[in-house]
Order: C-alpha cells, then structure tokens, then sequence
C-alpha cells in the first residue's frame, strides 16, 4: 500500500474523519443524482447554489445522530442511515422517471392499492446506472467488514456531537432563508414538489411530505361547517350560466363516459409510415354531431388516472400529494356525478377489467354513488388475455356488453380501457402498425397499443350502432393523462418534428381528447381552453340538470362567461392570453416574455391567484371532508352501505332490474345483443377453433 492510501486509511480510522467522509460521499452522489437524473429547472446561480448546498444540513442532521453513541454502534448507526438515505434517493429516481414528481407518503400507503402488475414497469423504468448510488455504501461496508477502515471506540464528546447537531440546524436556516429569498412563500404557496427538492433538499421534502399528510389527518377532525364560508362565497362569484343553445339536449339519453387510458391529444390525426395511429378516433372526433375541444388539458397530480376519475365525476381537483380515492375515498362524504343521476332514474356502472382494489376504487365507487362496477371478478380471464394492467381492451369491451345490455335505461356508464398504458407493451400478434423511432424503447412502443386501443374503439362503436344504444346516448370519451412523461424530452420533440422543445411546448403536451357525441348535436371543434375539472358541470347541463346549488370548481365548458385559465395541479396554469410555466411567462404564442407591462403583471397575477385559490379550496373540501356540512337541494347523502360490487350480488341485482322492463335486452325481446359485437381479437379466435 502506497503512503498516500495509507495515510487516507489511517485517517478514516478517525470516527469523526470517517462522518466527515460519509457526509461528503452522500453529498456528492445526491449532487450528481440531481443533475442526472431529475429536471428541477435550475435557472439561476442561486438556484445552483442552494442545489450544491442542500444535501449538507439534513445529512449532517441524521448521520450526526450516530455521534452520540460509540463503538460498533455508532458506525452501524451511520451505514443504517446511509443505506436508507440510498434507498429513498433510487426509489424517488425509478418514481420520477415515470411521473416526472417525487414519492410522497401518500403514494407508499397507497401502493397496496396500485401495485397490481407493476413489476414489468419497473424493469422497464430501472437504468443499469441508478445502482451507482449504492456504490458508495457497498464499498465503504467491505471496507469496515475487512477492517481496512478500524473502528474507533473512543467515546465522542457530547458537545462535539451536539454542536455537529445545532451546525446542521443553523446550515438549514441559512438554507431556507436563501430559498424563501429566491422564491417567496416556498412551504406556503407552493404545489410543485420539484421545488421542495430543489430549493431544500430530497430528505427534506421526505420530511416535509410526511408534515404534510399529518395536516392533512388532522384538518378532517379539527374542520367545521364554518370552514365552507370561503368555498361558498368563491362559487356564488366564479358560477357560470349554462348555454342555452345546449343546456338539456341530452336530457333523458344514456350516458358512456369513454376513458381513453394515457391517450394525449397529438395522437388525433398523427401518422407513422403515411398511417393513421387512431382511423377510428379521429372520424369520431370529425363527425358532425361530435363536439370535439382541442384545448381540453389533463390537470392529474400523483393520483394519474384516480385524479382524473376524481375530477371527471366530482370537478374537485387531486391532492398536491397521494391520491384523493386511495386516501378519502372509503371515508369522505362526496356529490358525484354517478349519485346524483341514480338519483334521478339512471342506473350507474362502472367498467374495469382489473382488480376492484385499485386506486381503491372497490370502495371510493361506493362513496361516489355507483349501483354497479364490473371489475376482474365479472370476466373470463385466460393467460393470453391480460397485458399490464388487465384485460385487453377488445377483449374487456366484447365482455362487457353482457352487463351493459342488462342495465336499465337510461344508465350512465364508465368504461375504462387498460392496454395504452405504461410501458405500451403489446404482444406480436396485436402489433399492426410500426412503432416510432425516437430511439426511446419506452416511447416507440406507444404508438402500437393507441393503435390497438383504437382498434378496440372502432369495435366497440360498431356494437352500438347495432344494437341501438348509438342513437339513444350520449357518448362521451377522454384522455385521462399524458402517456409520455416529460422527462422524454428528446423523444417527444421527434415526434412533433421539433429541434427542441420548450417549457410551453411540454404544457402544451398535456393536451388529452375531449368529445362530447350525440345523434342530432351540433358538433365541430371548439378552442376554449379547459381540463378535465370542468367535465362534470358540462355533462349535467347538457343533461338538463340543474347545478347552481352544487360544490363543483370546474365550469360548462360551453358556456360564453366562463374564466378560461387552466389550473394544473403544480400551480402553474394555461390560458389562451398568457401561460406561466414554472417561472417563465409564455404569450399564446409560446414565445417567453420576460419583460410584462404592468397591464400583463396585473392579468398574469390574477390568473395565478386564480389557480391557486380553486386548488387551495380543493385541498381545503377533500382534506376537511367539508361536503359532509352541505347537502345541495334534491340530493340525498349517498349511504355506502347499500351498495355491494360482489359477483353474485351485482348479478342479483342485475336480474331483478330486468323486471323494470327498461334494458336493452328487454328491448329486444329478452334476447342478447353480444352476438352483435364483432372484434378481430387474435386470442378469441384461436379459443373457437
């Protein structure tokens, strides 16, 4: 051994030494991970600076914690933590690269409820380098297990270790000043995580989050019916008038509420090889008699899809934080959309060709009013059926039209399709259109199941211009978030034939299809700019239901009053006039404008405080339960209890709603329309052969 290593080794042999080395190896791997392998949006030497500084005071907090015991103790103390450290830092490198956001407790008490088939996303997400960050613990281990470093048993002074504790403190502060400096209001008016992370540091926000969900606990118990004054008196101002060139025109009509699973809004029209990725979404989208908005944003949080679910049927918005049906769905009192038409003659279902215990929709579907939900126990499921996240889409469609023929008209039912989600993995004998070439694995294959889910689509309408339902329905169909993250920069840019994209360009991103079809409607292409919070006081003025007393913080989207800034659930917001991303301000053309007028100041302002009133309000009725306190007129709190989504009691109740005389195959003389649904499924037909 050289004189140089062995001067390094002898100085290890130094507890103290030896922390001051782990301190900085952990700094520098989180450093690097920041740099690498998250997009924080650094825009300023402070910024930078604050990024370089923020591992440090809460790494020296918890491996400082070690000092006060000795011997073994201590250094088993010290590697514990750092392992933990390393185990949160890859955790949130695999969650980010998917979702482009941070784990939050929320998510991990959730994940019982959405862990189903998420072992193949996650061999497709993990990158050979993110194991580097337990590089440092593996090595530093075998070297205290070899004894190459010895242990040092003498006792560390209790002024030394304590002093390493108030240097941390102080090393915060300092931190947290500099922040609040650069960025007001930080750990007040702030929805975005990224800046938590890059202002204060990853084990910060860890800390900070699980502050968070312990407010949130506790702002249930300690809310009043007082707690509304501030919800009622912002819906009594910002309420619009319903259009009445369509208010009630679906009055009476099914309704199909059609979720298109990860489907963003550059899919419509979009072509691979000279071939059209979605033929049957897009004559949907053009026909006459659909109205189609091409502004239309997902506003999802972590929640994704149970966020959009959340928004879509109750116009409250996501948590900043977890899911709103995984954490309040079994306990909240909600207003859905489902209990209030069941409670004026609809039957409602429910869709879904997986397990009724994710996103804990078993039990929020309860709360939300739903007579019925079809999940994995109602279909026949073989090994070549499933992909991902359940059954095939062609295949779940074609089964599910012998629950929906059995309902009572008029119903409202919600069926949501599985196959275009994350990682769009699609066996061969699906495959029937190339994939891109981005030169992104993840993303070239995206094309292929949108591809199949418009396949699977075509099919499903097909059935009910057959059988009828087409001319009696309202058929509604949706994007429910983006499919490409925004992490897939190079990616994404290919595919809109951009060198780059920007800030706006990646706001722009989040567009997903919104239309709205029926027999006889005026359709074409409208351009207000809207998401998925406003869906719910569209559809019910469409169905001629009066809302003027409701908690909904969405508004018609076709009405001629409404605000048109588009809240996303970062904080940041869209409008046709201005757009701010993170800290930048864009113009409808997408060009930065980094010097506003004081007339632009004023407007930017409003919009923002705009956006971040409707969230904080969400966050206010979901956290507090706060519906519990208001029961508008006409409508009757939904009692769980009468609701059961078993097999043999939903077909129970299925047989006895044939004696109402009102469901399709009543209609039709008692005689099922399955036979109706054609499909080209590979997997059927070979099982008639």
């Amino acid at each position: 051994m050289s004189s140089g290593l062995r001067k390094i080794r002898n100085a290890l042999n130094n507890r103290i030494v030896f922390f001051v080395f782990l301190i900085a190896v952990f700094w520098l791997k989180t450093y690097i991970t920041y740099q690498t392998k998250f997009n924080l949006g650094v825009s300023d030497g402070m910024q930078q600076a604050l990024l370089i500084l923020n591992p440090i005071p809460v790494g020296l907090l918890l491996l400082g914690v070690a000092l006060y015991f000795r011997g073994r103790k201590s250094y088993w103390i010290m590697m514990i933590i750092d392992l933990i450290q390393s185990m949160w830092l890859f955790a949130n490198v695999l969650y980010y690269r998917e979702f482009s956001d941070f784990l939050s407790l929320g998510i991990i008490k959730s994940s019982g409820s959405v862990s189903n088939n998420l072992g193949l996303s996650i061999m497709e997400i993990i990158h050979p380098s993110d194991f580097l960050i337990f590089f440092d613990f593996i090595v530093i281990s075998l070297l205290l297990i070899f004894k190459i470093i010895k242990v040092d048993s003498r006792k560390i002074k209790f002024r030394t270790a304590g002093l390493i504790s108030v240097a941390a403190v102080v090393l915060f502060g300092i931190n947290l000043s500099l922040a609040e400096k650069n960025r007001p209001q930080l750990l007040t008016r702030t929805f975005d995580n990224n800046y938590i992370v890059k202002y204060l540091g990853i084990n910060f926000y860890a800390g900070y989050n699980a502050y968070q969900t312990y407010k949130e606990s506790s702002t249930r118990a300690n809310a009043s019916s007082s707690d509304l004054k501030s919800v009622l008196n912002f819906m009594k101002t910002n309420r619009t008038s319903p259009n009445i060139s369509y208010y009630g025109k679906a009055k009476g009509k099914n309704v199909f509420i059609f979720h298109l699973e990860s489907f963003q809004q550059f899919l419509i029209n979009y072509k691979v090889d000279g071939k059209e990725v979605t033929p049957n979404i897009n004559k949907f989208y053009s026909d006459s008699s659909t109205l189609s908005f091409d502004n239309f944003f997902n506003q999802v949080g972590q929640g994704k899809t149970s966020d959009a679910e959340t928004m879509l049927e109750n116009s409250l918005f996501g948590l900043p934080s977890g899911s709103v049906m995984t954490s309040y769905g079994t306990s909240n009192t909600f207003q859905a959309m489902p209990a209030i038409l069941s409670q004026r003659g609809y039957s409602t279902a429910a869709m879904h060709g997986d397990v009724g215990s994710f996103w804990n929709r078993d039990n929020t579907y309860k709360s939300w009013g739903y007579q019925y939900f079809f999940n994995d126990n109602y279909f026949k499921e073989k090994t070549n059926y499933s992909v991902g996240y359940g059954l095939k889409d062609k295949i779940f469609l074609k089964q599910s039209v012998q629950y929906l023929e059995q309902l009572p008209q008029p119903f409202y039912a919600k069926i949501i399709t599985v196959t275009n989600h994350y990682p769009y993995e699609l066996d061969k004998m699906n495959q029937t259109i190339s994939k891109t070439n981005t030169g992104d694995q993840t993303v070239d294959g995206y094309v292929q199941t949108a591809h199949y889910l418009d396949q699977a689509f075509g099919e499903f309408i097909n059935y009910l211009k057959k059988s009828g339902l087409y001319n009696n329905s309202m058929i509604v169909v949706y994007g429910d978030h983006y499919g490409i993250s925004n992490n897939h920069k190079k990616a994404i840019s290919r595919l809109l034939g951009k060198k780059s994209v920007t800030s706006y360009d990646l706001a722009m991103f989040q567009k997903v299809p919104f239309m709205i079809h029926m027999p006889g409607l005026k359709g074409g292409v409208n351009h207000t700019y809207g998401g998925e919070i406003d869906v719910m006081p569209t559809l019910l003025d469409l169905l001629g239901i009066k809302n003027n007393d409701t908690i909904q913080l969405g508004n018609d989207l076709l009405a001629s009053n409404r605000n048109q800034t588009v809240a996303f659930r970062d904080g940041d917001f869209v409008s046709p006039s201005f757009s701010k991303i993170g800290s930048k301000v864009y113009d409808n053309t997408g060009k930065e404008i980094s010097n506003l007028t004081e007339k632009q100041k004023q407007e930017v302002s409003s919009q923002q405080e705009r956006t971040d009133k409707v969230l904080s309000l969400s966050d206010k009725i979901v956290t507090g339960d706060l519906l519990r306190f208001y029961t508008p007129a006409n409508f009757k709190k939904v009692n769980k209890s009468d609701y059961s989504y078993k097999y043999s009691d939903g077909m129970k109740k299925l047989k006895e709603a044939q004696k109402k005389k009102k469901s399709l195959i009543e209609q039709n003389g008692g005689k099922s329309t399955t036979d109706l649904f054609s499909t080209d499924a590979p997997e059927l037909k070979n099982d008639s052969k």
